[in-house]
């Protein structure tokens, strides 16, 4: 069972717990494991994340908070602003037989598509809300350069939602197409992502 540290308002309580319960929610899993990266970030996870997976998460959000800060946008670029819940996969790899660790969600609008399993989709992350900053991603045993990318990248969603509404509601919802990184440095503008993204979450075939 998880504890919450006292001096915390009730407000910030609640939506850690509401923050929590979706999580689980969505995962199936039960997040009994609580820490922090060497950062600050908070993390929740089914198993003790080892220092690498960990540090990956730091990376990713290095990442988003420089190009970040490149656009202009300079809230929520604390390390201790972002909470991650590392769930198990539901699969390891991907239709190219490449690792590919995913979470299945239902395909709701999605259904029908290409990326449509039967009634469900593989995410690689989701956000689960804005605030607090919190999102689910799979747990990684190697390839942890793609943590990075993935925490990136659900990263921008929620930085775009404190700092430009404007912006975050034309790329919230990808589905008619579009793609991460969504904040870029000037020079970078062209570069496309490797992970392909749909609304808040990013899946793959």
């Amino acid at each position: 069972m998880l504890t919450i540290a006292a001096g915390i308002s009730s407000s910030a309580v609640g939506q850690g717990r509401r923050a929590l319960s979706e999580a689980q929610r969505i995962t199936g899993d039960s997040f009994t494991v609580a820490l922090t990266t060497p950062r600050g970030a908070n993390v929740f996870a089914v198993d003790r994340p080892g220092t690498p997976m960990l540090n990956a998460i730091d990376k990713g959000l290095t990442d988003l908070f420089v190009v970040a800060r490149k656009n202009g946008y300079l809230r929520k670029l604390a390390y201790s602003d972002y909470t991650v819940y590392i769930g198990r996969p539901d699969r390891e790899k991907n239709a190219d037989g490449n690792y590919s660790p995913d979470i299945a969600i239902g395909a709701a609008q999605y259904a029908g598509t290409e990326y449509d399993k039967g009634g469900y989709i593989y995410v690689a992350g989701m956000v689960i809300l804005n605030e607090p900053a919190s999102f689910v991603i799979a747990e990684h045993k190697r390839d942890l350069s793609r943590v990075a990318d993935i925490v990136r990248f659900e990263g921008e969603h929620l930085v775009l939602y404190h700092n430009d509404r404007r912006r975050y509601s034309q790329t919230a919802d990808h589905s008619r197409g579009g793609g991460h990184p969504i904040v870029q440095s000037q020079r970078n503008r062209s570069a496309k992502g490797s992970i392909s993204f749909v609304g808040r979450f990013s899946f793959s075939r």
